[in-house]
């Protein structure tokens, strides 16, 4: 190859060299003449942020805020410790919630089935009525008789007492008084031949005999 071929050689390569960079260079021009416009826009946007910000915005209180955080770094690791506990102990209960959850949800729909929650709603609208129909005095006195009634069911719950109670009960339920007839002295004396009266009339002197405790 001649001196002269190899010199127009070079010349071809920087001249492509040159190209490449001016059509780069008109690249930039084309994103700069994007860009201005929007950077333009966004600067007067800040700006007029900043001017807002300034009237309650002094260098002082940035400084402050930075001593006192320097000030409160103890209390700052502190909390990230304990923020870490919470997490753990999150990870902790959360495989056990995923099956106590549906139990206590399980367990609350056995409730409703049974009817407690209805039952609860019913003693609420009833204390509810007690309060619209009595004063707090009237209840205070209710409830000294009802302390005074449960004594009484105390008393009552006993084996004798409730074996006699349940003798009461079937003895009103077999007497018919539709074949109760009148009945005067000589009946009476007549009624006295059956060995049943005479067991009624013991047992009424029985009562007769504890009826004078009262008095005492």
């Amino acid at each position: 190859m001649s001196q002269d071929e190899l010199v127009l050689k070079r010349l071809e390569g920087m001249e492509a060299q040159l190209k490449q960079l001016v059509d780069a260079s008109q690249g930039w021009q084309e994103l700069k003449h994007d860009l201005t416009p929007i950077v333009h826009d966004a600067f007067k946007t800040l700006m007029k942020e900043f001017g807002d910000v300034e009237q309650g915005f002094q260098l002082e209180d940035a400084f402050a805020l930075l001593k006192r955080f320097m000030r409160s770094i103890k209390n700052i690791t502190y909390v990230l410790e304990q923020m870490e506990n919470i997490i753990d102990l999150w990870h902790t209960i959360e495989p056990l919630l995923h099956s106590a959850v549906p139990k206590g949800i399980e367990f609350l729909d056995e409730m409703e089935q049974k009817g407690v929650f209805r039952m609860y709603k019913a003693m609420v609208e009833v204390r509810g009525k007690m309060a619209r129909a009595y004063t707090p005095e009237d209840i205070e006195v209710m409830g000294d008789g009802f302390v005074s009634m449960l004594g009484l069911i105390k008393k009552l719950s006993t084996p004798q007492a409730r074996e006699m109670l349940e003798k009461l009960a079937d003895m009103m339920g077999d007497v018919d008084l539709n074949s109760c007839k009148e009945c005067g002295p000589l009946g009476l004396v007549a009624g006295m031949s059956s060995k049943e009266a005479r067991k009624g009339l013991g047992v009424m002197l029985e009562f007769t005999k504890s009826l004078g405790k009262l008095k005492d």
